[in-house]
């Protein structure tokens, strides 16, 4: 078992197939500087040395590099690059121990499994509060990667790897340290988000919650650190709660924001960018409004940001925006939401082309060039409203109807919806 697990990591195949997967993903150079187009020279010129290295123990990884990326709330979230060199060899340990992981993972684990989706855990969660399980414990685990305890989670890593060299290589990955902004600091605690071990890592540490939590019989849908407990009565919730709380607290050193952590109805939570609405007897999900509103922030800065850019392209920023968010929430009930962002997309829309003309000699070529008369061009161009109220104006909608913005290539929200759900 020993040799063979160990083979099988440092494998041509393992390794081609590590290499090919982080040159698909690309990304940036860590601290070395050495980019994907360096790789593959580099490995063939040292892979014998790497081999042997890793087989003595001796391996040891060079620190990530931390950049910092910005959350909804406004606090960042810190990532760590590893090396192009090491993403490799993470990815080939990723692919060699995930299988004897993954039988062991529960059913309602969702988050960075092959064969998993967001989608599928939201559906679980539906499922579950149709059958009456409607009072929801929200755990809030404040900064999962950052606090993971090495000892602990190495303990649950050797349950199922007993090679001591494979063990090693994992838990030189955790202490490799961090270099930001120039200066190293140590890991003694946490794994940094970025590399390809982390994902798994973390599904290996919180699969001890979900084994306690079906050992007690709860229902329950876990997506990564993003935790919901259901049950049917609030006492029951409230004693799930003081439990769950002291278990991750006391047995896996994890820390449990208490201020963020609540009982809820469903109504009141939010999964994935998620809520929940019931209809017809029935709970649906829907997109949380302050997934809404920072999608329709999201629009608002493409159209405001750098107006003399063609309209051409910003039409294609702001497509893209759009497939991605209604791809996400597709599976959804939001048809006359959508059609409502709609309209205010048209009208930001109309501001927006108004105010790329800028000048009143450009705004009345412009509108000739649409077919308007030089008359009414020059009436609108003089007009003493400002750019909203013009945009808003009977005259200009009509001008730049609904139809010329799509014959213009003004995306629409609802059309690609309608799109997605066929």
């Amino acid at each position: 078992m020993k040799e063979k697990l160990l083979n099988q990591i440092l494998s041509n195949e393992s390794l081609n197939m590590a290499y090919q997967r982080v040159v698909q993903n690309q990304g940036v150079a860590g601290v070395d500087g050495m980019t994907i187009s360096e790789l593959k020279d580099y490995l063939q010129m040292n892979h014998k040395m790497l081999r042997k290295l890793v087989r003595n123990q001796q391996y040891k990884p060079q620190p990530v590099r931390r950049v910092e990326i910005p959350k909804d709330n406004g606090d960042k979230r810190p990532l760590g690059i590893p090396t192009v060199v090491d993403r490799v060899l993470q990815q080939s340990i990723h692919q060699v121990i995930r299988p004897l992981f993954e039988s062991q993972f529960h059913n309602d684990s969702y988050g960075y499994r092959p064969g998993r989706s967001c989608e599928m855990a939201l559906k679980r969660s539906l499922a579950i509060l149709n059958e009456g399980f409607i009072w929801v414990v929200d755990l809030d685990l404040e900064k999962f990667f950052d606090t993971i305890n090495h000892d602990k989670l190495m303990r649950i890593v050797s349950k199922t790897i007993k090679d001591k060299a494979v063990r090693t290589l994992i838990k030189s990955y955790l202490t490799s340290g961090v270099i930001d902004q120039g200066k190293f600091y140590q890991t003694s605690k946490g794994v940094c988000q970025g590399g390809p071990l982390s994902p798994l890592l973390s599904n290996i540490m919180l699969n001890e919650l979900d084994q306690k939590l079906a050992s007690k019989g709860l229902k329950f849908v876990r997506y990564a650190d993003d935790v919901m407990i259901f049950t049917k009565r609030l006492s029951t919730a409230k004693r799930v709660m003081k439990f769950v709380s002291r278990y991750l607290t006391d047995q896996l050193d994890l820390v449990v924001n208490m201020d963020k952590s609540k009982i809820s109805r469903p109504t009141e939570v939010k999964f994935l960018s998620f809520g929940y609405v019931k209809v017809k007897r029935q709970w649906q999900a829907v997109p949380h409004p302050e997934s809404v509103n920072k999608f329709q922030r999201k629009l608002t800065d493409l159209m405001q940001q750098n107006l003399r850019l063609p309209l051409s392209d910003r039409n294609q920023k702001i497509k893209q925006t759009i497939q991605g968010w209604v791809v996400y929430f597709r599976s959804t009930e939001m048809k006359e939401m959508l059609m409502q962002l709609d309209k205010e997309l048209k009208y930001r829309m109309r501001v927006t082309i108004w105010k790329g003309w800028v000048a009143q000699n450009r705004q009345i070529i412009s509108l000739v060039k649409l077919g308007v008369s030089k008359k009414e061009a020059e009436e609108l161009a003089w007009s003493l409203g400002d750019d909203d109220t013009i945009a808003n104006s009977k005259k200009l909608q009509h001008i730049l109807s609904d139809k010329k913005l799509k014959e213009l290539g003004v995306p629409s929200i609802g059309e690609y919806y309608l799109r997605c759900r066929v």
